[in-house]
Formats: C-alpha cells, structure tokens, sequence
C-alpha cells in the first residue's frame, strides 16, 4: 500500500508521522472520509470543500490547493489500484511541543490513505440494525461545533463504547436539549406518513455529504423534505428509518430502545432511495483512470 504523507507516496510501513506531531498528541486537526465506485471518487470536491471549511474554523491553513488535493486524492487511489474503496484524508496541526499552543506548529502535515472499508456485516443492509439511546450527549456547539469534522472524535468514541456495551452496532446520540443530534458516525432519517424526516443541523448533526445527496434524491422522487427537531418520541413512532455516512451509505433500522420501528424490515421508501443512491454512485465523481 502506498502512502500519501506531505507530497510523497510511501510505503504502509515508512509511512509514519512524529510522536509529536499534535494531530496525535491533542487530536489537532481534521479529517474527511470518502468513497469510491467503479473507478471514480464519490463527491471528492464537496469533501474537500468541507475539510477547508473545518480547517478555517480551527485556524489550521492547509498547505495545498482544493485542486492539489483533488489530484493527490485521485493519485493515491490510482498507486493502491482502487476502484472501489475508501479514502482517508487527515490533516493535523503538525509537530509542535508537548505544550497546548498551535502556534508551537510550523508545517501541517498532510496525509492520504486509500484501502478498503465495510462497516456493517451485509445481513445488516439486507435486515436492518437495531440501535440504542445512550446518555453520552453531543458536543456543545459553544465548546466543539459538531460541524467541524475534528480528529477529536472523544464524543463519539464514548457513545461508541456505549452502543458496543448494549450489544448493538450503533447509537443515537441527543444534545444537552434532548431532542435527536446523531448517531456516532452517522447522519439519521425517518419517514412518516410518506414524509423524510432528519434532525436539522443546529441540533448538533453533522454536515454530512450522503446526508445532503439523500435530501436531494427523495425531492427529485417528489417526497417531501423537512428537518424538524426529532425526539426519541417521533423515532419510536417512525414508519421508517435509516442511517446514512459516506462510509455506511445507507442502513435501515428496525428497531430503538428495543421498539420495533414500521413493520420490523427495510421498509420500501428507504430500498427505493438506497437504490437511487447506488445508481448515482455509479455515475458520478472524478475518475481514477490515467
């Protein structure tokens, strides 16, 4: 596997970073996970859009263009011959001091990893997920906005741990008002009465790119749209649900806190956009070929 670390590509075992690098050290920096299909990069540039947008809000300049990152995204895939696949784009503070201060931190550093992913086993598409309620609350806007995708994912992690300990896959998180955020590593919808549901933004969800692509799928379907405050109420009453990120794509969910949500299967609504999705990613992105 080759490496992409500040302008070299380099072999998984020379790829390695400082031990005082403050990506490691404090979880400094930012990160974008992407997908690709059949020999093209899945919504590369609104990746990389939003990795300069969390980089602003920390203050972290990027040492590369929109349009160099593009092309070393696209380069790594080509050197690990990756069709279909997924792509880690970090970049931290760089090295620094064991001392808080950024400004101790000349050069970020800049890394690319491109290999395989799957996150759920495949009975689970085919079946569904059962999920859970855990007490680990979502960030605070006023301590870490849950918009910016930080390597400091502590939050999520421990919600994480949560959902492992009740003996499921994943776990709804709620912000301090108690109204539905997300879940630890994606975005959450709900159908009702034919209508798709998700938290809205300032609820503490994340600006997820296969959350915006699915928004945009079900309005072209001619569904409507809306995102409203959610309750653990409303999921429970659902008549569908699914979970969306870039690295699950679409996973129905058939049951929370043990309720059994519409009729206990992946429901026809969430099939029907989980094809239109597949289709889409088929089709689109910037291609890997020479």
């Amino acid at each position: 596997m080759k490496i992409f670390i500040n302008g070299k590509y380099l072999d998984e075992k020379n790829a390695k970073i400082s031990v005082f690098d403050h990506g490691l050290l404090y979880g400094d920096g930012v990160f974008e996970g992407i997908r690709a299909y059949n020999g093209r990069v899945f919504k590369l540039r609104e990746h990389i859009d939003r990795l300069f947008y969390s980089a602003k809000a920390i203050l972290l300049t990027i040492p590369m263009s929109h349009e160099q990152l593009v092309k070393a995204v696209v380069e790594t895939c080509r050197r690990n011959k990756i069709r279909d696949g997924y792509i880690r784009l970090v970049v931290t503070r760089g090295v620094g001091t064991l001392g808080l201060n950024p400004n101790r931190c000349e050069n970020p550093s800049v890394i690319i990893i491109a290999d395989k992913i799957q996150l759920y086993p495949p009975e689970v598409y085919r079946k569904g997920m059962a999920i859970v309620t855990v007490p680990t609350t979502r960030n605070l806007h006023s301590a870490l906005n849950p918009a910016i995708k930080s390597l400091n994912y502590l939050n999520n992690i421990l919600a994480k741990i949560e959902a492992n300990n009740a003996g499921v896959e994943e776990a709804i998180m709620l912000n301090a008002e108690g109204f539905v955020a997300e879940c630890t590593g994606d975005n959450l919808f709900i159908f009702k009465n034919s209508q798709l549901l998700t938290p809205p933004l300032s609820a503490g969800a994340l600006y997820g790119i296969t959350r915006g692509v699915v928004m945009e799928l079900a309005r072209e379907a001619g569904l409507a749209v809306a995102e409203p405050n959610l309750t653990r109420y409303d999921l429970f009453n659902a008549d569908e649900c699914f979970l969306t990120g870039t690295g699950a794509e679409l996973v129905p969910v058939v049951k929370i806190d043990g309720r059994v949500i519409g009729a206990g299967e992946p429901g026809p609504l969430t099939r029907q956009l989980t094809s239109q999705y597949h289709a889409l990613t088929k089709v689109s992105g910037e291609s890997i070929s020479d």
